[in-house]
């Protein structure tokens, strides 16, 4: 043992046993033992698999002592014969020492042999057999990844098959009453993966009416059958193993299956138990056996893609000159150099290596000579595929899968100079410089000669390194599907990655939303009116839904539209028949209770004008029209009152044409009147059916609108808890965050230290912490050992304002953000324990200990997209209290566009420098006017102390294939040039954007992230844009989605060819562009040309160039040509535009009004009349109030100079400090600015 380079200890139990746990203890009274080890078994004692726990890890725990005994329970039982102890680590200062003990009970079987030519027919008593419950279950290996397990139909169209297919099982299931033969494709259910691998595998079919459960080891689809019956009829009978063709004995209509059945049960009849006794239910065709073959097909894996080699001798050829070469292989890399053999005369050689997932023959001669064929065969599909590789007659023959693939002429007769080489090579006989070969291999053969690998792992023949033997130790980490939101799943050997492009989510497993909340935290990035995808439940399962945001109120209004938008006649409805309309929103429903009850308040607004046609029965009051809430639930109240009273809103306001009545069309008149109310009960909006019964008496009319729902105010984002004892907490039920979770919050505090939040396993924990005054930690365990991610912020966190933390990790990584500063990423160790298994409450402020307490506010907690009632649960908390103290603390909005509300000791300011915008509140337009020659150039420089974040995460961001990219673009213009130069952005490695104005006047998008190819070019609009109005442009990109929005357009969206990030960002341009650059010649024209006309509030992520060309005039960092003007062009453009749209939105309301437009009208006239005597009364107020302030000026000069050099500071916060300050406002994405 000492000796052997892969030792390892074997136990034959004799027979097949349910094995369920195992037990290890070192030697007795040494100091030997073995502290983790893995664990294969088999049936065979030839052909072995490694056991894997729940989620995937093969290391169990050993001893670290001589005499304890550990047990490991196995979370799934394995029957077989055979267990092989494999030790990985053991006592450093001793020796391997190993003593075993397996629990189990024995396990009968009943196994049948199909040799992939015949089959088994269950046939019935009668003619057809129809089921409503069907259970059906098996046990199968095969030999091959193709293969018909069971088949039944009848002859009105029912149908049920059961099928190997590519390694996956295919389940077809048809409930119908009508032929197929009319019918398109049929639709498999598939499960599992590589089941091919010659080891047993459990399938379970359950089926009760249309509703279907279908297991595979440990994997279940729960779905509903096709077709419109709910039994299951099958004619004559059933087969296993194969479709027969009637009539036409050994015939069959698909590929057989070619493996071992055991325990196979149709509704509890033992199917091979039957064969085995020849009962005549059974007819049996072609030769099934009732005991497994014995596979010979032994496999064995290159565990490395760096190290891992096979070295094998030639044997000796035939008597015709040449060589051959031939064996079958199976990987999921789309790299790797596969073989490679030295060639007389030298210095020649062959290579056969996978490039790009096809497999690529290379012919190396003298000097730079090479001859070189590719496949087209994608063969990194997980599946096996055998090669034979042929040189005779000065040529090279290449067969994969039994077809001839591709030829190559040789320049001489060659022959194989010493031996071949299987994935890499021993250093001193080649040097190989790419990936090799990372996978299985099996039935090699050099010169028609087989390879005995038994041999080989025996020191007997050849030479390897990092090769296991006996086994294929292949696994398929796309099953199950860990990538989130309907994300793709693509894999290597050893990890798995997630395409997210399309779902809406980003991220490495897709878990993270890219679209805002609500309206309202759209509102606080800086955003106006317009169409927007919202994703109310952030990260959770809901999606993201299209609503309309109204921001020109105080309130940012949240409207849903649903598919009826205008008002609708109704006649002819009685009780009996009544008249029933249905809405359907844009949103699903849970979206919409989602959006309402995370809104702070709702309503929908309904309109019923009628003639003739009560609401109500005046006799007994029982409703003739009525509603449906969100749940169905029946509503006869029209607005103003709470549920379940039956009146209208001028009851409430006593204002009822006929006061004996609650509603004015309980009047029954002749003459038109109306009902309108606002419905506000939360939990009854949206209105999801209106039922009206009253419209079929002669004159009798109603004329109904329901508006779309409306809702303002976001809950959670100042929903807000306050922390003034250390020992004091928040608890909520445990985490569920097993395989993913994200959290999210603000705090302020002056304390040094604290804990946020913890929740504790059995062994597993999760973390966020301030662990210092400029710290905070992320730290958990799922099984692999702590894990502790930390940011360093070079200023002070606890300064008593508010900081941003958001801590995520999934099973591909971990990260940490906090405010603008660069996130850190850990990766997640390979094949380790995936699950975070929690068990304790969550702890908000506090720990279980009740030590390391967090002093200070907690607000807008947020885990998987739920946010957290920190109010509701601190008012019955002791030493917390609901809400937090300060200016800066409440819902209203004190600063605007990403402004940043800093509390002050009496009294707060805005920092402006994140946003794009001036101001003491940050909402005044900060625009420049530029003629031909003007330009402002940004150039992007980093800073040390974030620069030094950064490298210390070099590695981990390097190895992510998951794109990060992601820019935010908002701008303003007014021009009537054409064509034009907006905006440009460019790097070092000669990437760009640039958005121009074509000769048309149309907005053209420019996007160049790889030099080797074209540039993606759009073009949202075809209209001039050169018109001489505002127009407000939005960009943002993530990876390869583009969204764009114009004005109060909706978001478009685009997909871009290249998820590439913009690497080594060098500088942003505004207008002319003078430098030589390597653009397109439509771009370079605009260009050349420049741009004429008001730039206003550009943002290019967290950077405002315009703003920081007019406050840091002679900074390195600006360079500004040509004459560059401040004015207020944005602003007056602006404040025409609203006009216009106010004149627009007041007529499309004026033709929505019905009859009682005279009295609104009067209405409308008073109102301005008011309006008018009102402002003239404020005017003379405020020029009163000028007046008298300038008599106090000379008196106050110094006091309000003070508060003047205050609000001129708050103007431009940051932008005249130091160019340190500057730069630190850039993005989660800041790593696009270097390498």
């Amino acid at each position: 043992m000492v000796t052997d380079q892969d030792p390892w200890i074997q136990v034959d139990l004799r027979e097949q046993f349910e094995v369920t746990a195992v037990a290890t203890q070192g030697r007795y009274d040494s100091w030997d033992w073995v502290s983790s080890y893995t664990l294969l078994y088999s049936d065979t004692g030839r052909a072995w698999k490694q056991y894997r726990q729940e989620d995937g890890v093969s290391r169990f725990v050993g001893n670290v002592n001589s005499e304890a005994v550990v047990q490991n329970k196995l979370s799934q039982p394995v029957r077989t014969r055979f267990l092989r102890f494999i030790p990985l680590d053991w006592n450093p200062t001793g020796w391997m020492g190993l003593r075993v003990e397996v629990y189990g009970c024995s396990y009968k079987s009943y196994v049948a042999d199909f040799d992939g030519r015949s089959s088994l027919l269950y046939r019935f008593n009668q003619k057809s057999m129809s089921t409503v419950k069907d259970v059906i279950s098996l046990r199968f290996k095969s030999h091959q990844a193709e293969g018909v397990l069971l088949h039944g139909e009848g002859q009105r169209g029912d149908y049920i098959t059961l099928e190997l297919h590519r390694g996956r099982l295919d389940l077809y299931l048809n409930l119908d009453d009508n032929r197929l033969k009319f019918r398109s494709g049929r639709v498999a259910v598939t499960v599992g993966s590589l089941l091919d691998d010659q080891h047993w595998h459990s399938v379970h079919i359950e089926r009760f009416n249309k509703q279907v459960n279908l297991t595979v080891d440990t994997h279940t689809q729960h779905f509903q059958t096709k077709g419109e019956g709910h039994s299951l009829e099958v004619d004559y009978e059933l087969s296993f193993g194969g479709i027969p063709l009637p009539g036409k004995p050994g015939t069959f209509l698909r590929k057989n299956f070619h493996g071992c059945m055991e325990n196979l049960y149709y509704n509890t009849i033992n199917i091979i138990d039957l064969a085995k006794r020849r009962k005549p239910q059974i007819h049996s065709v072609g030769n099934v056996t009732f005991s497994c073959s014995q596979p010979q097909l032994v496999a064995c894996t290159f565990l490395s893609s760096s190290s891992s080699f096979l070295s094998l001798p030639s044997a000796a050829a035939s008597a015709t000159e040449g060589f051959s070469v031939r064996f079958q292989f199976r990987t999921w890399n789309p790299d790797g150099l596969l073989m490679s053999v030295p060639l007389n005369p030298e210095p020649q050689r062959l290579e056969l290596r996978i490039s790009g997932g096809q497999l690529r023959l290379t012919l190396h001669g003298t000097g730079q000579q090479k001859s070189e064929v590719a496949t087209g065969l994608r063969v990194s599909d997980g599946l096996w595929h055998s090669v034979n590789l042929e040189s005779r007659n000065l040529q090279i023959t290449l067969t994969v899968d039994g077809e001839l693939c591709s030829t190559t002429d040789l320049w001489e007769q060659v022959e194989a100079r010493s031996n071949f080489y299987f994935g890499g090579c021993p250093t001193f006989d080649c040097q190989v410089r790419t990936a090799t070969f990372q996978g299985c291999m099996r039935l090699v053969f050099i010169n028609g000669q087989p390879v005995n690998l038994s041999h080989v792992q025996q020191g007997a023949l050849g030479n390897y390194n990092e090769i296991q033997f006996d086994t294929c130790n292949i696994r398929d980490r796309c099953l199950p599907n860990l990538c989130e939101h309907g994300g793709r799943c693509s894999q290597t050997w050893t990890s798995f990655t997630c395409d997210c492009s399309g779902t809406g989510y980003s991220g490495a497993t897709c878990h993270n939303s890219i679209y805002e909340a609500s309206c309202e935290a759209y509102k606080l990035i800086g955003s106006s009116s317009g169409f927007y995808s919202i994703d109310p439940d952030g990260s959770g399962p809901l999606g993201p839904t299209q609503v309309y945001c109204n921001m020109t109120e105080e309130r940012v209004w949240t409207v849903v539209p649903h598919n009826v938008t205008t008002p609708v006649t109704v006649q002819s409805s009685s009780l009996h028949k009544p008249y029933v309309m249905d809405f359907n929103y844009s949103a699903t429903a849970g979206q919409l209770h989602a959006i309402v009850s995370g809104s702070e308040q709702c309503q929908q607004e309904v309109v019923y004008n009628c003639r003739k046609s009560r609401l109500f029965n005046t006799r007994d009051g029982s409703p003739l029209s009525w509603w449906l809430d969100r749940e169905g639930e029946k509503r006869s109240y029209w607005g103003g009152f709470l549920p379940g009273v039956q009146q209208c809103s001028c009851s409430l306001e006593e204002n009822c044409l006929d006061m004996n009545y609650f509603c004015n069309c309980d009047a029954d008149t002749d003459t038109w009147a109306n009902d309108t109310g606002i419905l506000s009960y939360k939990d009854h909006l949206p209105v999801s059916q209106i039922v009206i019964g009253d419209t079929n008496r002669t004159g009798s009319q109603a004329v109904y609108h329901v508006g779309p729902l409306r809702c303002y105010g976001d809950k959670s984002i100042w929903n807000a808890a306050s922390f003034y004892q250390e020992s004091s907490y928040l608890y909520f039920p445990t985490l569920q965050a097993e395989l993913s979770s994200d959290i999210s919050f603000y705090f302020k505090t002056s304390a040094p230290s604290g804990v946020f939040l913890e929740n504790l396993g059995l062994k597993d924990f999760i973390r966020v912490e301030l662990s210092s005054p400029s710290v905070v930690t992320f730290s958990f365990d799922v099984g692999n050992g702590p894990a502790i991610l930390s940011v360093k912020s070079h200023l002070p966190l606890n300064d008593r304002q508010w900081h941003y933390v958001r801590a995520e990790r999934n099973v591909r990584e971990a990260s940490l953000q906090v405010d603008q500063l660069p996130p850190r990423f850990l990766e997640a160790p390979t094949d380790g324990h995936l699950r975070l298994r929690l068990s304790s409450q969550l702890f908000i402020g506090g720990t279980a200990s009740q030590q390391r307490g967090f002093l200070g506010c907690i607000r807008t907690l947020t885990v998987n997209g739920v946010s957290f009632d920190l109010e509701e649960r601190a008012r019955m908390t002791p030493g917390v209290s609901s809400g937090c103290p300060g200016y800066c603390s409440g819902s209203s909005s004190l600063c605007h566009n990403r402004g940043r509300c800093i509390e002050k000791s009496n009294g707060y300011i805005c920092d402006c420098s994140q946003s794009a915008y001036g101001g003491t509140t940050c909402n005044q337009e900060v625009s420049v006017s530029f003629d031909r020659e003007s330009s402002v150039t940004y150039t992007f420089q980093e800073p040390f102390s974030v620069m030094q974040n950064r490298s210390s995460q070099a590695t981990s961001v390097s190895t992510e294939s998951s794109s990060r990219a992601r820019e935010d673009v908002a701008f303003s213009f007014v021009t009537s040039q054409r064509p034009a130069m907006l905006l440009t952005v460019s790097t070092f490695s000669h990437q760009y954007i640039a958005v121009i104005l074509a000769k048309n006047g149309s907005l053209q998008i420019w996007y160049h992230l790889q030099t080797d190819r074209r540039p993606d070019i759009f073009s949202p609009v075809p209209s001039n844009l050169a018109d001489g109005r505002l127009h407000r442009i939005r960009i943002h990109r993530v990876g390869k989605n583009l969204y764009v929005q114009i004005d109060q357009d909706i978001h478009r969206k685009y997909t871009l060819s290249s998820d590439a990030e913009l690497i080594l960002i060098r500088s942003l341009t505004l207008g002319k562009v003078t430098r030589r650059e390597t653009f397109n010649e439509e771009v370079m024209q605009a260009a050349a040309k420049g741009f004429v006309g008001c730039l206003s509030s550009v943002q290019f992520n967290h950077v405002a160039p315009l703003k920081a060309a007019l406050t840091n005039r002679g900074s390195s960092l600006v360079t500004i040509r040509g004459p560059l003007v401040q004015s207020n062009c944005g602003a007056l453009a602006e404040s025409t535009s609203h006009i216009l749209q106010d004149q627009a939105v007041t007529a499309n309301k004026d033709n929505e009004q019905h009859s009682s437009g005279s009295q609104r009208d009067l209405a409308v006239i008073a109102g301005v009349v008011t309006a008018v005597v009102f402002i003239a009364v404020c005017a003379l107020a405020v020029m009163s109030r000028l007046l008298y302030q300038q008599r106090r000026a000379q008196r106050t000069a110094s006091s309000s100079s003070s508060i003047k050099e205050e609000h001129r500071h708050s103007m431009y916060t940051d932008y005249r400090t130091t160019e340190l300050q500057l730069h630190n406002s850039i993005r989660d994405n800041m790593k696009e600015y270097y390498i």
